[in-house]
């Protein structure tokens, strides 16, 4: 929350939060312009001295990209947690060649993933989402058989390589009535 702002705010909805989970397919790491480009209905106020700008002068503001940013920790934080899991199955059932794993849209981790950020299943996952998350799932897979888990900050060295991987959103993203 703004401290010492005070903060009147038409907000995030859950069409919004519908919405994050849809670009999650497509960029796992977005910039604080790329959401206010991609939320142009999110308005509201945040102003430290109301009297220096209009009541009615709408902004995206810091609280609201803070709640975005957020949301997509959130993602992040159970697509990790799912990969991870999936890696040390993997292990667990004796796959010694990461080439072995691979995820197709009717493999137990795509469910749990469409299920999650798709529950209605009304969105056409892109493939590339698919290839981003094998890549992810090898490299979770890779760390651990090669036991890099037992050093505290393993998964920085993943989190590097995933970051790279976001796709452009797709223009119809940009606009309010997208949902």
């Amino acid at each position: 929350m703004c401290v010492g702002v005070v903060v009147v705010v038409e907000g995030l909805n859950p069409n919004h939060l519908k919405k994050a989970k849809l670009m999650f397919f497509y960029t796992r790491y977005p910039s604080s312009n790329v959401l206010k480009t991609y939320f142009p209905d999110v308005k509201g106020h945040c102003h430290a001295d109301v009297s220096s700008l209009p009541a009615t002068d709408p902004v995206f503001n810091r609280c609201i990209t803070s709640q975005l940013i957020k949301w997509f920790s959130n993602f992040r934080e159970f697509y990790y947690i799912q990969m991870e899991k999936f890696a040390r199955q993997a292990i667990v059932d004796g796959v010694d060649n990461v080439k072995d794993i691979s995820i197709s849209r009717d493999s137990e981790l795509f469910r749990a993933l469409n299920m999650h950020y798709n529950k209605a299943n009304d969105f056409q996952v892109p493939d590339r989402f698919l290839e981003v998350a094998e890549i992810t799932l090898h490299e979770f897979y890779n760390a651990i058989s090669t036991a890099k888990d037992t050093d505290p900050s393993w998964k920085k060295a993943i989190y590097k390589v995933i970051c790279k991987l976001d796709s452009d959103l797709p223009e119809e993203f940009k606009t309010s009535s997208c949902l």
